[in-house]
């Protein structure tokens, strides 16, 4: 009979430590900062994923966007030294490389100024979560880029509040050794549309628009990328085939590259990196990225 009670009051117990964790929410995962260059943040698991082999090429095959290239990497840098550096929005057209830029311009002031930089990127879904982000990489013993890839906001969308209150404006600010770096194909992070309809339905319409711009005016370096011409397209090919060893006759491979952007109805890099894995995978040659 003691036993009895005393199994059910062991039963009892479990049952109220489970429930108290689900209260509380699941603990802070150990995060191992020498596992990788890069990470991807779990808010579920409040846990810094490694990615053991980042999707990244190498910065010297980023062509057309040489001004743009050079003010990432100099802020990258002094960052990763320890200097005062500008969260960055790049914006602009589709395929031209932004993201790429991200990746490579991480890789290679880590690899050359051989510092400890770490890139966490952090999925638009999850941009709720980066107060609680902030809070785990603020005792990080390197300096963190957060990097989030294609970012916007839809009608109704709030997360919004959450990145301008890290970016600037909060009671605690951004962490010293965290930076912020995001892509999108608006300058102002959002359609032109759902701004004029803040306008033309608030009370005071100026003050509705300034709600939203002041997002992307946190931002202290904006980068745009604009559609590339014919022979930026082609230079981006030659460059491509030359690291990649890809033997092919000039005149046929720029009518090939041409013919391949005009069924795709534009010209980008990410066209051109398309077209070079299409000729890798004709010639039967392996790409290997950095």
């Amino acid at each position: 009979m003691q036993d009895t009670k005393i199994d059910l009051l062991i039963a009892e117990m479990r049952k109220l430590s489970a429930a108290i964790e689900r209260i509380a929410g699941p603990a802070p995962a150990v995060n191992d900062w020498d596992a990788a260059e890069c990470f991807v943040w779990s808010p579920q698991r409040l846990h810094l994923q490694p990615v053991s082999k980042p999707n990244r090429v190498e910065l010297k095959l980023i062509q057309s966007v040489d001004h743009v290239r050079d003010i990432l990497f100099d802020n990258t840098l002094r960052f990763a030294q320890g200097f005062p550096a500008n969260n960055v929005l790049l914006w602009g057209a589709r395929g031209m490389g932004k993201s790429s830029l991200v990746k490579a311009v991480h890789a290679s002031v880590s690899a050359d100024a051989g510092i400890r930089l770490k890139l966490v990127e952090v999925h638009r879904e999850d941009i709720a979560t980066l107060p609680t982000l902030m809070e785990i990489l603020k005792a990080a013993p390197v300096p963190v880029i957060v990097f989030c890839d294609d970012l916007s906001f839809d009608h109704d969308d709030t997360s919004y509040k959450s990145l301008k209150a890290v970016l600037d404006g909060g009671i605690e600010g951004r962490p010293a050794n965290v930076l912020l770096y995001a892509t999108s194909n608006r300058r102002h992070l959002l359609p032109r549309h759902m701004m004029e309809n803040e306008q033309s339905t608030a009370i005071n319409p100026s003050e509705a628009v300034e709600e939203k711009v002041s997002l992307s005016d946190r931002f202290g370096l904006w980068l745009g990328f604009y559609k590339c011409s014919q022979d930026d397209y082609l230079a981006m090919i030659d460059g491509y085939a030359a690291h990649f060893g890809l033997e092919a006759d000039p005149k046929q491979l720029h009518a090939d590259a041409l013919e391949w952007s005009t069924t795709r109805g534009a010209r980008s890099g990410r066209v051109a990196w398309q077209f070079i894995q299409d000729l890798a995978g004709r010639s039967q040659k392996k790409i290997d990225l950095v």
